[in-house]
């Protein structure tokens, strides 16, 4: 389904928009998806496995079983932080990438490169992000004040 529109500039080739253009887009922007699905899934069991952690260690100090929890403590909230941090590089990064892909996908359109008026969706992958990004730091906050719906 090659696009009949060429455009010639002296001494340069020709270009021919052809469908594969706007696929190989599509497929760059599923790409940096998939690439925030794994920042999501790695910081999702970062941020449960230290979350977990505290809390059983901080259960069996309140019952007496154990005498200290500090250690233990200190380990789950570090898990935690460290699954925010990087929650944080991800969106960071997602949001760069994706700002990049929109200028260049308004590029292409200016060029007759691809003809599509659609809107640039929105990435619920992004919004995923965010809402875990919020119950990470409601954890730490529980963890660390002993106050929230996590205590």
């Amino acid at each position: 389904m090659a696009n009949s529109s060429t455009r010639t500039i002296p001494g340069r080739f020709d270009v021919k928009a052809t469908a594969s253009d706007h696929f190989s887009w599509l497929r760059t922007r599923l790409s940096v998806e998939r690439t925030m699905m794994s920042w999501v899934r790695t910081a999702t069991a970062l941020i449960g496995f230290g979350f977990t952690i505290a809390q059983v260690f901080q259960k069996l100090r309140d019952q007496d079983i154990i005498t200290k929890a500090a250690a233990p403590r200190n380990f789950g909230l570090a898990l935690v932080g460290l699954g925010i941090v990087m929650l944080v590089i991800g969106i960071i990064y997602h949001v760069q990438f994706m700002m990049g892909l929109r200028h260049l996908r308004e590029s292409m359109r200016e060029e007759g490169l691809i003809h599509g008026e659609t809107v640039f969706p929105v990435s619920f992958t992004l919004i995923t992000a965010l809402v875990l990004l919020l119950i990470g730091v409601a954890a730490v906050m529980s963890m660390v004040f002993h106050v929230g719906p996590f205590e």
